[in-house]
């Protein structure tokens, strides 16, 4: 059988969902867990950050990042949800 080519989340929800579970994680294991490229990772938390979905604060050489979890989600079919909302259905 052939693995179909899409996902229902993007790859943004991959990685804040990626860093919901450990926010020390390094961009070439999101990127490995996520299955794009470190570059597409760093393009996407720039994004995250530049949005007010994302954070992060630096320790010593590493990134630790926070997530604003009380963000509503973007798109008109969500927005009346939160990020929040978001890991919580995934995490269940």
């Amino acid at each position: 059988m052939i693995k179909p080519s899409w996902t229902f989340l993007t790859n943004h929800s991959h990685v804040l969902l990626s860093l919901s579970q450990n926010p020390y994680k390094r961009i070439r294991d999101i990127a490995n867990e996520v299955g794009i490229t470190e570059r597409a990772v760093q393009r996407i938390i720039v994004e995250l950050e530049a949005d007010g979905y994302l954070k992060h604060i630096r320790d010593g050489r590493r990134n630790v990042y926070k997530i604003i979890s009380r963000k509503s989600l973007r798109h008109t079919v969500e927005k009346h949800r939160q990020v929040y909302d978001l890991i919580n259905l995934i995490k269940t």
